[in-house]
């Protein structure tokens, strides 16, 4: 079994090294890669000292981070997690065993905070918040989509065309597996506080904005429909809100008083109309998009780690062992 661990890092010179080394002793048949985003103190120096394989990606974010991630390693079971100290290393079985054994191709770590000081207070609202948006955009699963501890499957990661660039590649990697309805999984963990030396590149408001933003956009991709049926549908009312009063007054004197209001009625049913078939085109372009995602991923068979294969024996399938080469 191939096995790489993903450390996306920037400015992580004080948490780096405690991170590696406890992942390799976790782990210690797995390559470990340290990918770092233009930091300027010596992540990179002490990664490579902790026995980390370093690699660099100029493109600032986590999104591209993981992009170059995804494309240059080859293995059979990915994991991802942040270098800063903040996630158990110890449990990374947890992840891994149901990767392997019940052949699923997403396991979070949902985080448990260990204590109150693990989560800033703008953050677990925020991350209360947009796990409900995203469960009503997308039926999601999870009850912490914004994790940065994951493993994931060969097929998984490789019918994955990333488009996010920042911390909103957890958003999409949750919304990927929504819309392909592949096996996932949640495993709770304890989430510590970072150490001392160490700060968060997080920013509740701006990042908070780009996370609804990513949340938008997959929804307009994922969800065409939906999307532009809302907004149509927005559009309708107001046209209807604007009309009424006009068609009463037409009845009653056959004459229409308020013509611009008139005409922004007529653009809004219009508009409304077009957002409609907007939709319903786009449905159409989405699904085959979906489809082309499904077919990548069902071209990557599900790896073998050695387990019995059922074979079919008088008409009847029974577990055998796989036959002798020898």
């Amino acid at each position: 079994m191939r096995l790489a661990i993903m450390l996306p890092c920037y400015q992580e010179e004080a948490t780096i090294a405690e991170t590696v080394s406890a992942f390799a002793r976790a782990r210690p048949d797995a390559v470990i890669y340290v990918y770092d985003n233009n930091s300027t103190d010596r992540t990179a120096e002490r990664a490579a000292a902790a026995g980390a394989i370093v690699r660099h990606e100029a493109r600032q974010g986590k999104g591209n981070v993981m992009r170059r991630a995804f494309a240059d390693i080859e293995a059979d079971i990915y994991v991802m997690c942040d270098g800063d100290a903040t996630y158990d290393a110890s449990r990374v079985d947890d992840l891994i065993r149901l990767v392997v054994e019940d052949k699923i191709d997403m396991v979070v770590g949902a985080r448990v905070p260990v204590d109150e000081t693990s989560h800033r207070t703008g953050h677990a609202f925020g991350n209360t918040l947009f796990n409900r948006i995203a469960d009503w955009l997308f039926g999601s699963e999870f009850t912490d989509i914004f994790s940065g501890y994951r493993a994931f499957s060969r097929r998984f990661v490789k019918s994955l065309p990333i488009i996010t660039d920042g911390f909103e590649i957890e958003t999409e990697l949750t919304v990927h597996a929504i819309d392909l309805r592949v096996p996932v999984a949640e495993v709770r963990l304890p989430f510590g506080k970072r150490p001392e030396g160490s700060a968060s590149k997080l920013r509740t408001a701006r990042d908070g904005l780009r996370i609804l933003w990513a949340l938008l956009l997959l929804t307009k991709e994922v969800r065409p429909f939906s999307f532009f049926a809302f907004w149509g549908g927005l559009a309708a009312i107001v046209s209807l809100v604007l009309a009424y009063p006009l068609v009463v007054t037409f009845l009653q004197t056959g004459l229409v008083p308020r013509l611009p209001t008139a005409v922004l009625a007529t653009g809004m049913a219009l508009l409304a109309f077009l957002s409609l078939g907007c939709g319903i085109v786009l449905d159409s372009v989405s699904r085959g998009r979906h489809e082309v995602k499904r077919l990548r991923y069902l071209e990557i068979a599900a790896p073998d780690f050695g387990q019995h294969h059922c074979q079919p024996l008088d008409r009847k399938r029974s577990c055998q062992p796989p036959p002798s080469r020898g």
